[in-house]
């Protein structure tokens, strides 16, 4: 029996079938069910960020001549992400993995604004690992984007 006050974390109240749910992730942001232009699964986003991770390491020992440069390590992330998304709509790890960061709400370019706002998010973690009915995290949901997938 389903509680009649909810909480926060009770989701979306609809039952299955209803029109409001949505048949496929993406549906009702009107992307496809597979394929080019469809939601990016799980997995393939967290390879991603591990490979953006590791670029930052990389480039942040190299920056701090030691590899205890936590603190440039995350500097470093921050700015890959806000610069890449901002001028290729991808970073380098989601390149690798074939996926690309879109507005869901219009077909331009997800822009500075929303790839700064997308990237402090991240920085807390937290908000990627609370996602709506379709996969999306809170992060994009905020931003009004999605990770799909590029090809």
């Amino acid at each position: 029996m389903a509680r009649i006050t909810g909480t926060w974390l009770s989701g979306n109240p609809a039952e299955p079938g209803d029109e409001e749910t949505p048949g496929y992730p993406g549906e009702l942001y009107g992307l496809p069910r597979e394929g080019a232009g469809s939601l990016a699964p799980t997995w393939r986003r967290v390879v991603a960020l591990f490979i953006d991770w590791f670029i930052a390491v990389g480039i942040a020992a190299v920056i701090a001549r030691s590899l205890a440069a936590s603190s440039m390590t995350l500097l470093v992330w921050f700015v890959i992400g806000i610069a890449a998304v901002t001028l290729f709509g991808f970073t380098p790890g989601q390149y690798f993995m074939k996926l690309r960061v879109v507005r869901v709400d219009a077909p331009v370019a997800v822009g500075f604004v929303r790839a700064l706002a997308r990237q402090v998010l991240l920085v807390f973690v937290v908000p990627a690992l609370f996602t709506d009915a379709d996969g999306r995290g809170m992060h994009d949901q905020a931003t009004g984007t999605a990770l799909v997938n590029a090809r």
